[in-house]
């Protein structure tokens, strides 16, 4: 049957309308990106199809092009609709971010770093700079691989908050394996650039690890 077919209030699309983005399921939302099924499946059963194969809706947007475009009812074109729709996300969460002061509202900082470090297949460091009202100036992707003392420079990072003219910064960095748990060497590692920022008068407000879940910050864990 045709989601046509369906009665106006189960339709993925009508459903929206009425009640908001947040009450459709994953297969729901991929659908009315689909747009269409394929022959023998409406949209919502090709979703169900597409997350199933993929395991679920995250796998399913990280996934590279070659991986996405050989599965049924995708391709290139889809892929480049949906790098679009993300990368649109990513901006309006960093235009929220650079409205308001960062310390005001944490869950924006989170939903940002999530968005922009939760994909990564290798570990990353970064920084969010900021202003002397904690607003947001810059967010810059500083090192890759593990990160350790002996990968992640202070000196770079010192360079890069005096080139923004920065007050103060947020680090992060994402954990591939998915466990968002600080380790020591995180621990070390926020102390080392916490003292050498402190000589140029940068303060560091927090260190965010990057998991599957809800980043994880020091601060709350007194570790700042």
């Amino acid at each position: 049957m045709s989601i046509r077919d369906w009665p106006e209030q189960e339709r993925p699309r009508e459903k929206l309308l009425a009640q908001g983005a947040a009450a459709l399921s994953d297969a729901e939302l991929l659908a009315i990106f689909l747009r269409t099924g394929v022959a023998g499946r409406s949209a919502v059963d090709l979703a169900r199809h597409l997350l199933a194969e993929f395991g679920g809706l995250r796998q399913l947007l990280e996934a590279e092009l070659a991986g996405f475009s050989a599965h049924l009812g995708l391709g290139p074109a889809k892929y480049a609709q949906l790098q679009a729709v993300l990368e649109m996300g990513r901006r309006h969460l960093a235009a929220q971010l650079q409205r308001d002061s960062a310390l005001e509202s944490p869950q924006a900082v989170r939903d940002y770093l999530k968005a922009r470090l939760r994909h990564e297949p290798h570990e990353v460091f970064a920084c969010l700079f900021l202003d002397t009202r904690h607003r947001v100036l810059a967010f810059e992707v500083l090192f890759h691989g593990s990160i350790d003392g002996a990968s992640v420079y202070p000196r770079q990072v010192v360079k890069r908050a005096l080139a923004h003219n920065a007050a103060a910064l947020i680090l992060t960095h994402n954990h591939p394996s998915g466990v968002a748990e600080p380790s020591q060497a995180d621990r070390q590692l926020t102390q080392k650039l916490k003292e050498a920022l402190a000589l140029v008068e940068v303060r560091v407000l927090d260190h965010f690890v990057v998991g599957d879940g809800e980043p994880v910050s020091l601060a709350e864990y007194g570790w700042i």
